[in-house]
């Protein structure tokens, strides 16, 4: 798959280029970006001569990545001598960087390995979200998956044993058009965190192989008979907080009556997810953590400000765009690691 760079430049003062006002052809712009960048630049040296200054660079997870750039443009206004770069590449990428000190920050979606930590991982948690099942928005059976569910059962047969091939499977019903499984080819949070539920590994799940969030979603989007999964916050609308054009999520039967009962039903919207997974409602896994990881405590002290503010001020963005905080006590901990305390 050919991979398509996007770059976006803001400048204090500057309004950002709106590359579409048609949501359609915004997301299909977004589900082609394999490797992102945003950068934030000071506006003037003038404007620089007091404050922060220095550069942060962060890469990584995909389902981190839309929060990451929303914290950057808001920091940015706040301390425009600092600039910072993002790039999406998966967690296993945002690891290997901030490990090997290519950048400053690895966005990570999943736990850290103890090996990780060993090798001087410092995590720190930042927000949390969840992975969720997608399916095509024609899909044959959706009338039964949205009315029924999907049992976890179903789900291990769909990307682990491979013994729910029909949609008559999947969904309860006697539908017989085949399955067309879809997954992550790249080391990522969210397949980690998905095989995890289903009782196995990435490595475990069965399909075909797509890089990154965005290709899973295009590939959903385009497949009548297929299914996938993706982070919320590829297959929600951060400013409709409706599901994204062409692909639905799937509800799963948390109690197995095989129907979806009213306190299972918590999909129609971005903030019913959220609130789901807030309240504990939706599984953990796949609901999971969301973490910035350094290589040690920062010792720079604009990384230092950034991670304190991300923590405190930069917690009131969450939820316009689609994630969930951490709680209060964990926020407070968090914060005292920063600070070395």
């Amino acid at each position: 798959m050919r991979k398509v760079e996007l770059r976006k430049s803001i400048k204090r003062g500057l309004p950002a280029i709106n590359l579409s006002t048609n949501p359609l052809i915004a997301f299909v712009a977004f589900a082609l970006i394999l490797s992102s960048v945003f950068s934030c630049r000071p506006a003037s040296d003038a404007s620089n001569k007091q404050g922060l200054k220095g550069t942060i660079t962060i890469s990584g997870a995909f389902a981190l990545y839309p929060m990451a750039v929303k914290w950057s443009e808001e920091f940015s206004k706040i301390h425009p001598g600092v600039r910072i770069d993002i790039s999406a590449g998966g967690a296993g990428k945002g690891m290997a960087d901030a490990l090997s000190g290519i950048v400053d920050i690895g966005m990570v979606s999943r736990e850290v390995h103890p090996a990780e930590t060993a090798k001087g991982a410092w995590p720190v948690a930042v927000t949390k979200d969840a992975v969720v099942a997608t399916v095509n928005a024609g899909n044959p059976a959706l009338k039964d998956l949205l009315s029924r569910g999907v049992k976890l059962e179903a789900l291990i047969g769909v990307w682990v044993t491979g013994k729910a091939s029909t949609w008559g499977q999947v969904s309860g019903s006697g539908n017989q058009s085949p399955v067309n499984v879809y997954t992550r080819s790249d080391a990522c949070g969210a397949a980690e965190v998905w095989s995890k539920y289903l009782g196995g590994r990435q490595e475990d799940l069965l399909g075909i192989g797509v890089y990154g969030d965005p290709g899973i979603a295009q590939a959903v989007s385009r497949d009548s008979l297929g299914i996938g999964y993706n982070n919320i916050n590829f297959a929600y609308d951060a400013r409709s907080r409706k599901q994204l054009p062409g692909i639905r999520v799937v509800p799963i039967d948390l109690n197995g009556n095989g129907r979806l009962d009213s306190d299972e039903d918590f999909y129609a919207t971005l903030d019913q997810i959220d609130q789901a997974i807030a309240s504990g409602k939706y599984p953990s896994p796949p609901a999971r953590e969301l973490y910035f990881v350094l290589k040690g405590r920062p010792a720079a002290k604009p990384l230092q400000e950034f991670l304190k503010w991300v923590l405190t001020d930069g917690q009131k963005y969450l939820a316009e765009s689609g994630y969930i905080p951490l709680s209060a006590e964990k926020l407070k901990a968090e914060l005292k690691r920063v600070e070395g305390k």
